[in-house]
């Protein structure tokens, strides 16, 4: 199971705050389905941090063999989110992948052939 926690939501300006929210919501399903059969419940941490005109966004998990963090930047807050998650995404899959030995198993069917 993945829980969301969205913090510091207050420092992206109201216009924007909800459509942050309807983005990270939107990504939720992946992580869900991905981490079905994982034995830890999990985490996913979205932090918005915003120093002068720059967007600071950052989203973390902690997994069984070590915590992913993945940071962008950008002077939209959307467009940070978006690029954000979608990194997020590759890392944490690779990382997930890396956990079950998935490589290992394909190495090996390669090999066969």
């Amino acid at each position: 199971m993945v829980t969301l926690k969205v913090k510091n939501i207050k420092e992206a300006e109201e216009s924007v705050r909800e459509e942050i929210m309807n983005k990270c919501e939107e990504k939720l399903p992946f992580f869900e389905d991905l981490f079905k059969k994982y034995d830890k419940d999990l985490i996913l941490e979205v932090i918005i941090d915003k120093s002068s005109a720059l967007y600071k966004v950052s989203a973390s998990i902690n997994m069984k063999s070590k915590k992913i963090l993945v940071a962008e930047e950008d002077k939209d807050a959307v467009k940070a989110i978006t690029k954000l998650l979608s990194e997020f995404k590759k890392v944490v899959k690779k990382q997930y992948e890396l956990e079950r030995k998935d490589y290992e198993y394909k190495r090996k069917r390669n090999k066969k052939k």
